[in-house]
């Protein structure tokens, strides 16, 4: 199976942290959510999936499989809840995916870094500076050095610029 986690950085680096003062913008919204449309899927945790839920109405992602991946939660009505990268992905082969989309937060996209289980990384880099975003941590010993392959560079508007990378697993 196909992984591409996907994540909006600030122009300095750091993740993109968003909130009702300062939230994301629309260009990285719409990705998103064409990603997701093509995937068919993606994987999210629990604290960033009960952000992007808000009112608890499905907005556009009624008709995708979601996965949210959970140590603690057993059970979220609407979507599946797995325990690790591993589980995630196997539900989401079991359901006849080809690719899964990581959509985070953080530790997701870590856990997923430190597994080995990534093929493609998007950025959509947008256009701030912020002091006090996360980080993407990976494994020091595996990720010393890790040459990554450009795929594409493009504009979405907005002075959002998206870049796609293949990692060679």
């Amino acid at each position: 199976m196909k992984t591409i986690l996907w994540a909006t950085l600030s122009a300095n680096g750091n993740y993109a942290q968003s909130s009702p003062e300062n939230p994301p913008t629309k260009e990285a919204l719409q990705d998103f959510a064409a990603q997701a449309g093509a995937a068919g899927n993606f994987i999210v945790g629990r604290r960033t999936f009960e952000g992007m839920r808000g009112s608890g109405n499905p907005g556009p992602f009624g008709e995708i499989d979601i996965v949210v991946i959970s140590r603690n939660t057993a059970e979220i009505p609407g979507v599946k809840v797995a325990k690790s990268p591993q589980d995630a992905l196997e539900y989401l082969q079991e359901r006849g995916h080809h690719t899964a989309l990581i959509s985070g937060g953080a530790d997701i996209h870590n856990s997923f870094l430190a597994s080995g289980l990534v093929d493609e990384l998007i950025f959509n880099v947008a256009p701030v500076l912020e002091g006090k975003g996360l980080n993407l941590v990976i494994d020091k010993d595996r990720y010393q050095f890790k040459p990554v392959e450009l795929l594409d560079c493009k504009p979405l508007g907005g002075g959002v610029v998206q870049l796609r990378y293949g990692i060679d697993r």
